[in-house]
C-alpha cells in the first residue's frame, strides 16, 4: 500500500516524493508482497484440536475425496483447497423400539439408548467426510436412528424371547456385531448400548416370570423336605455310632487291663534278672577300676619323671638361647652404629656428587665454548694456509706462464685456470670439513649439556615436589635417607660381613695418658664411647629421622669410673 501511494504521488508531480529513488520503491513493494504472502500462508496453516477432525477437500490427490487430519495440523492450499471440521463429541440416540417380532412371532418392546460418535480410523474418517460433512447433530441422529432401528429389529427376529430376556450379554454382543459395520459405512462407531427394559404385548415375559417363581417356590419346598430327611438320617446315624463307640471303649478297657497284668509280671521278672546281672557287673567293674587306677598311677609317675628331665633340658636350652640372643643383639647394635656412620658418609658423598654434577655441567659448557672457538680458529688457520697455498700456486703458474708464454701461451693459461679451480675447490672442501667437524662437536657437546641440564632440572623439580609434600627440607631429606636405608644397610653388612666380633681382646699397659690418675685405656675407651653416644643419636635423629631408645646410650662416665682396673701393670679385657 505504501509503495502504491508513493508511485501515485510521484506521478502527480510532488517534488518531495519525486526525489525517492526507484530501487527503494521497488524494495518496498517487494517487501509488501512478501509480507502479504506470509500472512496468507499463516492464515492457511490450520491446526486441528483433539475433539475434532480437520477435513481438507478440493484437489487433495492420493485418490481420496478428502484429506482428514486428527490431532495435528496441515496446510490448506489457497484457491484449490478448502477445509471444514467434524465434531467428535458422543451422540446419544434414544430408540423406543415397539412391536418387534421375535423368532416365536411375539411382538417385543425393547426401549434402549445408543451412544455413537464419528470414528478416528482412516477409513471411518473418510466415510464421515463423504457422508456427514456439513450436517448438524440432529441430522446425524436421524441417519443413525434409522440404521439402528433396522438392525435391532433384525437381531430380535433371530432370537427367542427367553434368550433376549435371560442372556443380555449375548443379545448386546449380537446387536454390536450387526450394527457396527452399518454405522461404519456412514463414518460412525458404536460406543455404548443401554437397554432399559424388555416387555411384550401378550404377557409372555410376565408368564415366564411367574413360572420361574413357581418353580423356585417348589424347589425351595423340596429343598426343605430334603434337609429334614437328611437331619433325621443324621440323628439315626449318630445314635448307631454312639452305641458302637461305647462297645469299642469297653472292649479296649478289658483288653488293656489284661495286657497290663501280663506286662507287670514280665517286668517283675525282668527286674529280678537285671538286678542279679547288675550285681555281677558291678563287681567286675570294681576290679577293673582298681587295676585301671593302678595302671594310671604308674603311667603318671613315669610321665612326671619324663617331664622333669625335659624341663631341665629346656631350662638349659633357654639359658643358652638367651646368652646367644644377647650376643646377637650386641652384634646387631654394633652393625647398626656402623650403618649409621656409613649413612652419614653416603649423605656427604651425595652432596659432593651434586656439587660435582654442577661443576661437570659448568665444565661441559666451558669446554663446549672453548672447543667451538678452537675449531673456528683451526678452520681460519686452514683457510689462511689454503689461501697462501693458492697464492703460491698462482705465483708458480705466473712464473711458468712467463717462461713458456712465447711457445705455450694457450696451454699455460689452461693449466693456470685448472690450478686455480683445484686450489679453490680444495680450500672450500677443507673449510666445509672444518665447519662440519666444528658443528658436529658443538652439537654433541650441546646435546650432552642439555641432557645433563634436563637430568638435573628434573631432579630439582622432583626434590622440590618432595619438599612440598613433606612440608620442610629436613623432612624431605629424612624421607630420602629412609628410602636409601636398605641400600646403606646392605652396603654396611657387606662391609663388615667378613669381620668376626666373637671375641675382642684389649691389652693395655696401665694408667696414664689423658685420663685421670689411675684410669686405664679400656676405661677411657668406654668413657669416650659413652660420650659419643648422645651426639650420634642426635645426628641419626636429625639426618635420618631415626630415634634410638635413650636407655641404649645411658653409659655415663660416673658409672664407668666406679669400676677400677684390676692392675696398673697390665689389663686384659674380653668382650664377646
Amino acid at each position: 500500500m505504501l509503495s502504491v501511494a508513493l508511485l501515485a504521488q510521484s506521478k502527480t508531480g510532488n517534488p518531495n516524493l519525486a526525489e525517492v529513488p526507484w530501487p527503494v520503491v521497488t524494495a518496498l513493494a517487494a517487501g509488501l508482497v512478501l509480507f502479504s504472502l506470509l500472512m496468507l500462508l499463516v492464515r492457511r496453516y490450520k491446526r486441528c484440536p483433539s475433539n475434532r477432525i480437520l477435513v481438507i477437500y478440493g484437489k487433495t490427490g492420493g485418490g481420496n475425496a478428502a484429506k482428514c487430519v486428527h490431532g495435528g495440523a496441515a496446510f490448506v492450499l489457497p484457491l484449490v483447497q478448502d477445509y471444514d471440521y467434524l465434531n467428535l463429541d458422543p451422540i446419544q440416540i434414544e430408540v423406543p423400539l415397539k412391536g418387534a417380532l421375535s423368532i416365536e412371532n411375539i411382538r417385543v418392546n425393547v426401549p434402549s439408548v445408543f451412544t455413537v460418535a464419528i470414528g478416528t480410523d482412516p477409513e471411518t474418517m473418510q466415510n464421515a467426510a463423504i457422508r456427514l460433512l456439513g450436517l448438524g447433530t440432529q441430522e446425524v441422529k436421524e441417519q443413525a436412528r434409522d440404521i439402528i432401528f433396522g438392525q435391532l429389529r433384525q437381531v430380535i427376529a433371530s432370537m427367542r424371547i427367553e434368550d433376549i430376556n435371560r442372556n443380555r450379554d449375548q443379545f448386546l454382543e449380537s446387536v454390536q456385531k450387526s450394527l457396527e459395520p452399518e454405522l461404519k459405512k456412514i463414518g460412525l462407531v458404536l460406543i455404548n448400548v443401554n437397554i432399559t427394559d424388555i416387555t411384550d404385548e401378550s404377557g409372555y415375559i410376565e408368564a415366564i416370570g411367574r413360572k420361574a417363581a413357581a418353580i423356585a417356590i417348589q424347589q425351595a419346598k423340596v429343598d426343605v423336605a430334603e434337609q429334614e430327611k437328611r437331619g433325621q438320617i443324621g440323628v439315626a446315624e449318630a445314635e448307631r455310632e454312639r452305641a458302637i463307640s461305647v462297645a469299642n471303649a469297653t472292649k479296649v478297657r478289658e483288653i488293656g487291663t489284661r495286657e497290663a497284668t501280663r506286662e507287670q509280671a514280665i517286668k517283675v521278672a525282668q527286674l529280678d534278672k537285671d538286678r542279679e546281672v547288675g550285681e555281677q557287673t558291678a563287681l567286675l567293674e570294681q576290679e577293673t577300676l582298681i587295676k585301671e587306677s593302678q595302671r594310671q598311677q604308674a603311667i603318671r609317675i613315669a610321665e612326671l619323671d619324663r617331664d622333669q628331665k625335659v624341663g631341665e633340658q629346656q631350662a638349659a636350652f633357654e639359658r643358652e638361647s638367651r646368652i646367644a640372643e644377647a650376643e646377637r643383639d650386641k652384634r646387631v647394635r654394633l652393625a647398626e652404629a656402623n650403618a649409621t656412620a656409613i649413612g652419614g658418609e653416603a649423605t656427604a658423598q651425595a652432596s659432593i656428587a651434586g656439587a660435582q654434577a654442577t661443576l661437570a655441567v659448568k665444565n661441559a659448557e666451558a669446554y663446549q665454548v672453548s672447543e667451538t672457538k678452537k675449531r673456528e680458529a683451526e678452520a681460519a688457520v686452514l683457510e689462511a694456509q689454503n689461501k697462501a697455498m693458492a697464492k703460491a700456486a698462482l705465483a708458480q703458474a705466473e712464473k711458468i706462464e712467463a717462461e713458456q708464454r712465447a711457445a705455450l701461451e694457450a696451454p699455460a693459461k689452461a693449466q693456470k685456470a685448472k690450478i686455480i679451480v683445484d686450489a679453490e675447490a680444495a680450500a672450500e672442501r677443507v673449510k666445509l670439513e672444518a665447519q662440519a667437524a666444528a658443528a658436529t662437536i658443538y652439537a654433541k657437546l650441546e646435546a650432552e649439556a642439555r641432557g645433563q641440564f634436563e637430568i638435573l632440572a628434573k631432579k630439582g623439580e622432583g626434590l622440590k615436589k618432595i619438599i612440598e609434600a613433606c612440608g620442610s627440607p629436613q623432612a624431605a631429606f629424612q624421607l630420602l635417607m629412609l628410602e636409601h636405608m636398605d641400600a646403606l644397610a646392605d652396603a654396611s653388612a657387606k662391609a663388615i660381613s667378613n669381620i668376626k666380633f666373637d671375641k675382642v681382646v684389649v691389652w693395655e699397659g696401665g694408667g696414664g695418658g689423658n685420663g685421670a690418675a689411675g684410669a686405664s685405656s679400656t676405661a677411657s675407651f668406654l668413657q669416650n664411647m659413652a660420650r659419643m653416644m648422645p651426639p650420634m643419636m642426635q645426628v641419626m635423629k636429625d639426618i635420618g629421622g631415626v630415634e634410638v631408645p635413650e636407655y641404649l646410650a645411658k653409659l655415663t662416665s660416673d658409672s664407668l669410673t666406679e669400676s677400677k682396673p684390676p692392675s696398673t701393670n697390665g689389663t686384659h679385657a674380653k668382650i664377646g
